[in-house]
């Protein structure tokens, strides 16, 4: 049986979610209590920042890509842990139009699937007794919807964490703890949200701040006893791409969703890492080569220069298959000009050249149905994944990898490509549609 949870959510985006969820892992781990942490919704970067606070990795539940068998069998990693702890995305009811697999993708979706209470940090500057006003609506816009508690986020002085608390006590809303202004914990971030954990040559220091910080302005104990639900599944099964997978990793090839590495070795594949960047090959034993999403912008003239991984990836790709995503999927292509107009010479394994130059962002869920074959699917699947970059297409020479839609039905551009044994695509996969 799965230990109770709690989600940690906000009405907005840029509330403190994340530092209160960091803290809150931080504080109770110092404290001897072992925690599972989630993400709700297509994130690559906060769940490496919970693994570093909790020692345990964190996993991402999507209700729009994945089917409830699947949420509930990747909750499977919390047995034997005392606590469930999972952060929300962007506003508590954000999601989709159009419901998905299981759902639109909201915070409020996964939190009732999974019978977890919620945790409401409010950034309460600029406003007293109205705070009271947005819990109240979170708590009640959703019949069957558990608000266990707010926290209080950026709070001026003892007078107005009291006037922010009389309103609170007036709507029946328990306040679980405030939080004083505090630029000491500040997260840097980029173009994708923040800078990634790996890249944090402070993070521990960070962590420790951000534990100690919650764990004296919060009430823990409270906060944990407010913990419910912990429903369990027997799962769906993640088809992996091979048997022996080469895994393009480092700083620029570093968005892997957890479930899928933890779904390809729970069947029985072996992931095998090497790194572009220090210009090694994939490989040859392997059987397939993923290169995952990063930042290969930011290291174009290093990848340009990789000799030795170049060659060798066009050795691999004449005998083995050879798929990338968003970034790697650049990677891969003919060539990438950087923020400053620069080309720069890529892989040239598929016709595909994009540009920083010309920034435009593409965001949202990604529904498509393949046109060929890629590593772990025949044509036909339909897939769900999530696309967000600011790189623009210049030119995609290559036949089409898939039919790419967005989540309410309407055609993207964004097809993907395929050429030999290479495909691409600028969607990450999440799941593969029951």
């Amino acid at each position: 049986m799965n230990p109770p949870g709690l989600l940690i959510s906000a009405p907005a985006s840029g509330t403190g979610k994340t530092t209160l969820m960091l803290g809150l892992l931080a504080a109770f781990r110092a404290a001897g209590v072992t925690v599972q942490p989630f993400k709700s919704g297509p994130d690559y970067i906060d769940p490496a920042f919970h693994t570093a606070a909790s020692g345990r990795v964190s996993v991402n539940l999507d209700t729009w890509a994945m089917g409830a068998a699947q949420i509930a069998g990747l909750s499977q990693v919390a047995t034997g842990t005392d606590l469930v702890l999972a952060e929300g995305s962007m506003g508590l009811f954000d999601g989709v139009a159009k419901p998905g697999v299981s759902g639109d993708g909201s915070s409020a979706d996964l939190a009732m699937m999974m019978g977890w209470p919620v945790v409401l940090i409010l950034d309460v500057s600029g406003q007293a007794q109205t705070a009271a006003a947005v819990a109240f609506g979170c708590a009640t816009m959703r019949p069957g919807l558990r608000l266990a508690g707010v926290v209080l986020n950026r709070v001026a002085s003892a007078r107005h964490e009291a006037l922010v608390r009389a309103g609170m006590d007036a709507a029946g809303i328990r306040v679980l703890g405030a939080l004083p202004r505090n630029p000491e914990i500040v997260l840097p971030e980029r173009h994708l949200g923040l800078v990634q954990a790996e890249e944090q040559p402070e993070l521990a220091a960070i962590i420790a701040r951000a534990g100690a910080f919650v764990g004296a302005h919060v009430d823990l104990e409270a906060l944990r006893g407010l913990a419910k639900g912990g429903r369990v599944g027997a799962g769906a099964a993640v088809r992996p791409p091979g048997q022996r997978i080469a895994l393009a990793r480092d700083a620029a090839f570093s968005f892997v969703y957890p479930h899928l590495l933890l779904g390809w070795r729970a069947a029985g594949a072996e992931v095998v890492a090497f790194s572009p960047l220090a210009d090694e090959a994939p490989d040859h034993t392997a059987d397939v080569c993923w290169l995952p999403g990063g930042y290969p912008e930011l290291h174009a003239g290093v990848l340009a220069g990789a000799a030795r991984f170049r060659a060798g990836l066009g050795r691999f790709a004449e005998t083995h298959p050879v798929h990338g995503e968003c970034g790697g999927y650049m990677a891969l292509g003919a060539g990438l000009v950087d923020a400053k107009g620069v080309r720069h010479e890529m892989a040239g394994l598929l016709g595909l050249e994009t540009s920083f130059a010309k920034r435009r962002m593409h965001l949202g869920y990604r529904a498509a149905r393949l046109a060929a074959p890629m590593p772990g699917f025949a044509a036909g699947a339909d897939l769900r994944g999530h696309e967000f970059h600011y790189a623009t297409i210049l030119s995609q020479a290559d036949a089409p990898l898939a039919e790419v839609a967005d989540a309410t039905g309407a055609a993207v551009e964004e097809t993907g490509s395929r050429r030999g044994n290479v495909t691409g695509s600028f969607f990450h996969l999440i799941a593969e549609a029951p």
